[in-house]
């Protein structure tokens, strides 16, 4: 018989449409699942299994009236609990955000979802604020690694990852302010998309500005395109939200890779020290990528270090989010979320623009580096996952998360799409991500690349 919670969610509708199996069937499944995994990797602050039960049957009945209400009819999805969604609290991971209020809006993609009939398994966890690069927080505990579970699952949509991976669900709806959907998703070994800045509106805004960006966490490539055509839609409730794009990120899958110009930097010029597995695992995927048909040219984008612009910006971010706060709230926190709330409050406001020079000169030069590259091919992480638990893996010597993703935050601040595919996996069978950035409104080019691998067959971890 066939498991329901290994399907893509192209295949759940194709069983659907077929008469196969219905909503009602995905949904018990996946929510059995996600009740079995829970102790081994922690990935739900909260299942919603009688709401999602009643949309299921719901979105049964207009299935058997052959009146499908959207693209997405049916399909379980989890929300990351930083993300608004109706009927249940947002606490995003933090002991200082109250259960109590009615909890009656959601958030722009939450409410595309709604309207194309998504089954809504469950909020899936965050560390505070979505502050850092790993899932752990004072309020939900640690979130742990599918391939093992002594590892961290990378954040901050850790849990979101987690359950992609271990079929809680095949569509995931993470954010990313530094990584923070392709850190989990490449260390689980799932697909994730960062598109475009204000391709995905989001609403509330989030404290850290320009830099977050709400993203498709999917199994392949194919089923973020249909993710993305359903969630990529202008909401008034955010002005900097992108007009829609003409036709959709499905249709554009199957132009393959033949002649598209790829920039190949294994470690920004010698600037990461890398793993040597990864390396491996992600020069053999820019192989396929050439035998593919596609030019490969190993160069190295133009990006000194921005680390300390970032910093401002995030850190200024992370103490407005928590400006409100009293002295007896503040002890509350993550000790590392407090910690840089306090520096970001002792940046002024030229510091802060500082940083935002430093941005825009950034852009300028990937702007330009891409006016003769179509992609840019990196590694997601320069490493596989570490102990759960810690910030940075043990006797590296950073002191910050920033310290071991130096592929996938200066992408934040530029605005660019980036994807992580998987590639392969380590020698202790932990997983690979190979990383795929194009300019900016390109969202197109990365998914069409990453579904290229995926129909080659490489991207199994």
């Amino acid at each position: 018989m066939t498991d329901l919670t290994e399907l893509t969610a192209v295949q759940l509708l194709d069983g659907y449409r077929k008469g196969e199996f219905s909503p009602v069937d995905a949904t018990r499944a996946t929510l059995a699942r996600a009740e079995r995994i829970q102790p081994e990797v922690n990935a739900f602050v909260r299942l919603l299994a009688d709401q999602a039960l009643d949309q299921a049957r719901a979105s049964a009945d207009r299935w058997r009236r052959g009146e499908p209400e959207g693209l997405l009819d049916g399909v379980p999805v989890t929300v990351k609990d930083i993300l608004l969604l109706r009927g249940a609290p947002t606490l995003r991971g933090s002991k200082t955000v109250s259960e109590q209020g009615s909890w009656d809006e959601d958030a722009p993609s939450v409410a595309r979802l709604r309207e194309h009939g998504a089954v809504f398994l469950g909020k899936t966890t965050t560390p505070e604020y979505g502050w850092k690069g790993v899932t752990d927080s004072p309020l939900s505990g640690v979130t742990r690694n599918p391939h093992d579970p002594t590892r961290t699952a990378g954040g901050s949509s850790g849990g979101a990852a987690a359950a992609v991976a271990m079929g809680a669900g095949p569509l995931a709806l993470g954010t990313d302010g530094g990584g923070s959907v392709r850190i989990p998703a490449a260390f689980c070994g799932i697909f994730a998309l960062k598109p475009t800045y204000g391709r995905v509106p989001l609403y509330p805004a989030s404290a850290f500005g320009t830099l977050a960006h709400v993203g498709p966490m999917t199994r392949d490539a194919a089923d973020a395109a249909l993710l993305l055509d359903v969630i990529g839609r202008p909401d008034s409730r955010d002005w900097s939200a992108l007009p829609p794009t003409p036709g959709s990120f499905v249709a554009g899958l199957s132009g393959g890779v033949h002649g598209l110009r790829v920039a190949y930097s294994p470690s920004l010029g010698g600037q990461v020290a890398v793993s040597p597995a990864v390396a491996a695992a992600v020069r053999r995927a820019v192989e396929r990528l050439a035998g593919l048909g596609a030019y490969v040219e190993e160069i190295d984008p133009d990006l000194t270090e921005p680390v300390d612009a970032f910093h401002t910006l995030w850190f200024s971010g992370a103490a407005r989010v928590t400006q409100h706060l009293g002295p007896h709230q503040r002890e509350l926190l993550d000790p590392g979320l407090r910690e840089i709330c306090g520096i970001g409050a002792r940046y002024s406001a030229l510091d802060y623009l500082a940083a935002v020079d430093v941005r825009m000169e950034l852009g300028r030069r990937m702007g330009h580096f891409h006016d003769t590259h179509d992609l840019l091919v990196t590694p997601t992480l320069p490493l596989t996952a570490f102990e759960a638990g810690v910030e940075v893996p043990k006797g590296s010597g950073h002191h910050r998360w920033t310290g071991w993703t130096p592929f996938t935050y200066p992408f934040n601040m530029t605005q660019q799409p980036a994807a992580t595919v998987p590639v392969g996996t380590d020698g202790d069978g932990l997983p690979v991500g190979l990383q795929i950035v194009a300019a900016r409104h390109r969202d197109d080019l990365v998914l069409r690349t990453a579904h290229a691998l995926y129909e080659a067959g490489i991207t199994s971890p």
